[in-house]
């Protein structure tokens, strides 16, 4: 294959193109909701502690993804993309009830639902991605996937927060329910042939479960990206939750430009997504994923400096930077984890990746209070600029 850009190979790719316009339908709702929903809470109770804990109830479940995972590799794919879709618009409907402070424990209830049907939808997705789209074009997909995922984002948040502030939480509900009953639909529509699953002789779910961890520790072309993916959104985790007092401390600017920083960061997600695909095949996915730690420590410690250009352009580098290497670990499970294990294998990485940044949000939290966030930025770019050396020490052993 052409080793240049191939994202127009994929978008006429008719199931590629349609898995990318369900990524944007029902991403979009999610991200509406995802701010909506710590906005409301704190409406109706006047608490920051329940409003924070929108958030955590959103991402909890990814602490049992490895569990959750294991119902990829039990039913038919396509079938349970439609299911979790129809389940997540489900356990919205209770919401459009809440409208009380007594009732918000509602609305933490459904959040939790809504993250554990993502995690299974996630897991599904990625294994059935790994069938229907070419192998030579993953990355390629995988970088659009991104790019989809980081737009919407740029443009929810505003409409959510403008709908709610003219008619309430309601409209935003009923735009993301509505989303994931399109997204149910795009999925009916993707032309897939599947065998059904069969089931190993012993094998329970605990067991099945442990499988994907063993996928990932056995091979040498999974475990250093899954791993060197958790080191890296551990430190972004860190690093987000100094954002407040990058803007205040450093920057001295009021809160409101922290929104101006998150889109910069989101610019550059979108235009990494958009070269993923070629920068893969060009550099192998180790070293495409440590050239993107490497940029994302050197530009978040950048922010430390008091410029506000710097502090832009440091945003930008963080978005460019830190998918990579979260894009290369996926890109290589779904290339080198077995089918029939590939859904607990996915949402193991997806464990090891992004549950360290939950701890780290609350860890930096703490460091504000105690550490110069200069200082901390520092340690933050030394760390990851370690990590991306540690990665390259054996690339020798990457697999493209």
């Amino acid at each position: 294959m052409d080793r240049g850009w191939a994202a127009f190979a994929v978008l006429r790719d008719r199931n590629a193109g349609l898995y990318l316009g369900g990524v944007v339908v029902s991403g979009f709702g999610t991200t509406a909701l995802w701010l909506v929903a710590g906005i409301w809470v704190k409406e109706l109770t006047g608490s920051n502690s329940l409003a924070a804990l929108t958030t955590f109830a959103m991402w909890a479940p990814v602490l049992v993804a490895p569990l959750l995972g294991t119902v990829a590799d039990r039913v038919r794919r396509r079938p349970l993309l439609v299911a979790t879709n129809l389940a997540s618009a489900a356990v919205l409907v209770p919401l459009l009830a809440v409208d009380s402070a007594d009732l918000v424990w509602l609305l933490l209830v459904a959040l939790v639902l809504y993250g554990l049907c993502a995690q299974v939808h996630d897991a599904a997705e990625t294994a059935l991605v790994a069938t229907v789209v070419d192998g030579r074009l993953l990355g390629d997909f995988n970088g659009l996937r991104l790019t989809a995922k980081e737009g919407t984002k740029m443009l929810a948040p505003l409409v959510g927060a403008g709908l709610f502030a003219r008619f309430g939480a309601a409209p935003v509900v009923l735009v993301d329910i509505a989303s994931f009953l399109l997204a149910a639909w795009v999925c009916v529509l993707l032309r897939v042939r599947e065998p059904r699953p069969v089931r190993a002789a012993g094998g329970g779910l605990r067991r099945d479960a442990v499988e994907g961890v063993r996928q990932i520790r056995r091979s040498a072309a999974m475990r250093p990206l899954v791993l060197a993916g958790g080191v890296t959104m551990f430190l972004a985790g860190v690093n987000g939750a100094l954002v407040f007092a990058v803007v205040d401390a450093v920057l001295d600017r009021s809160p409101a430009f922290v929104g101006v920083l998150y889109a910069a960061q989101g610019l550059g997600s979108v235009l990494v997504g958009l070269v993923t695909g070629p920068l893969l095949r060009r550099l192998s996915a180790r070293r495409f994923a440590a050239a993107g730690i490497a940029l994302f420590a050197l530009a978040a410690a950048a922010r430390a400096l008091p410029y506000d250009a710097l502090a832009l352009v440091g945003s930008v580098g963080v978005g460019f930077g830190l998918p990579c290497v979260l894009i290369a670990a996926m890109t290589t499970v779904q290339q080198h984890a077995p089918a029939e294990a590939l859904g607990r294998t996915a949402a193991t990485a997806s464990t090891v990746m992004y549950a360290p940044n939950a701890v780290a949000l609350a860890l930096g939290a703490g460091l504000v209070a105690v550490v110069d966030v200069r200082v901390t930025l520092a340690v933050l770019g030394a760390a990851g600029v370690a990590t991306a050396l540690v990665l390259l020490r054996r690339q020798r052993s990457d697999v493209p």
